[in-house]
């Protein structure tokens, strides 16, 4: 008889991106000699991570590849920093290597999930370096992503904040999502049926995290007027929107060098021509090439640095994140940090 249908279908998953992987990553020659490409599981203990770590350690071996499994502590709770050691334990039980916690200082800049996401990330950048990782895998599913498009919507961030988390991001693709396609109750039915331990967060029930509100408050209201399937919706509407903002993003991406002049600053009048959408594209590159941060730039600074192109009336200078001002002088637009 074959696995639980939960588990087989966290399985597939798994494989098919390991395959990707296996495609993709060459041979990278670690101390061991050992080139099989090393695929890390980020894993918290909760039911996604360890479901996502339990069919990493199943089918790595399989498709030869190496896996490896990290968690991340915040620091954020009290004796973090024991359960961290026990996630650890659990991943080595698995057959995991290398496996290993750790810690980070969660600062303060956009609030407090924002910065623990970054912390985050900036961890997991370091340790899949060290490692000569191909790929680290990230247990986000289906209802993370509807949370994700409904926080974009009501931010109203536009098309690229309504796309949700992509399947693949990172430099060179090195976070993987295989769950996406995947409920949260599937990851937790495959915990159970596989008598698996997990922990669940306690910052996912506080009312005082966005998400968590989200999760708790809006999306259930959202089903109870709309019905069944908002979560399905939500998730296609990334889908889809994911497509037209790469294909928008491509467009600024061409034409951006035709509307700047010969000393690389950007013209007003060819920027006026340009459509809307790929216009204020081209602006948002400018200025995260300027020096502003992408992840503090929002769709509000890039409409006031629009109106310097559509409403001009001699207004001064527009402050971006980053220490960036852009003016406009002489028909052009100067983008200036400091």
């Amino acid at each position: 008889m074959g696995p639980h249908p939960a588990v087989a279908a966290i399985r597939l998953a798994v494989r098919r991106v390991l395959h990707d992987v296996l495609t993709l990553a060459p041979p990278v020659a670690v101390p061991s000699g050992d080139r099989r490409p090393l695929v890390l599981v980020a894993c918290s203990g909760g039911a996604d991570s360890m479901a996502l770590a339990s069919a990493l350690a199943f089918e790595a071996p399989r498709l030869g590849v190496r896996a490896g499994g990290v968690t991340v502590d915040h620091g954020l709770q009290h004796g973090s920093d024991l359960r961290a050691a026990e996630v650890v334990s659990r991943l080595a039980a698995f057959g995991l290597d290398p496996v290993e916690a750790v810690t980070v200082t969660v600062g303060r800049e956009g609030g407090p999930e924002a910065a623990a996401r970054d912390a985050r990330y900036a961890a997991l950048d370091a340790v899949a370096e060290r490692h000569g990782a191909a790929a680290v895998l990230l247990g986000h599913t289906r209802d993370d992503q509807a949370e994700t498009v409904l926080l974009g919507l009501a931010r109203g961030s536009g098309i690229r904040s309504l796309s949700g988390m992509a399947v693949a991001s990172g430099a060179g693709g090195r976070y993987r999502r295989p769950f996406l396609g995947l409920d949260r109750q599937t990851a937790r039915k495959a915990c159970m049926v596989q008598s698996l331990p997990v922990w669940d967060d306690p910052h996912n029930e506080d009312p005082a995290y966005t998400r968590s509100r989200v999760r708790h408050e809006a999306l259930p209201v959202l089903e109870k007027a709309l019905g069944k399937g908002v979560v399905e919706a939500l998730a296609r509407t990334a889908r889809l929107s994911r497509d037209d903002a790469d294909a928008l993003d491509a467009w600024a991406a061409d034409v951006e060098p035709s509307v700047r002049d010969e000393t690389g600053a950007l013209e007003a009048a060819k920027l006026y021509r340009l459509p809307p959408a790929v216009r204020r594209r081209v602006l948002r590159r400018a200025a995260i090439s300027a020096g502003s941060p992408a992840g503090s730039l929002f769709a509000r600074h890039i409409e006031e640095v629009d109106r310097l192109i559509t409403g001009w009336r001699g207004q001064g200078a527009i402050n971006l994140p980053g220490r960036v001002a852009v003016r406009r002088q002489g028909g052009r637009l100067v983008l200036r940090q400091g």
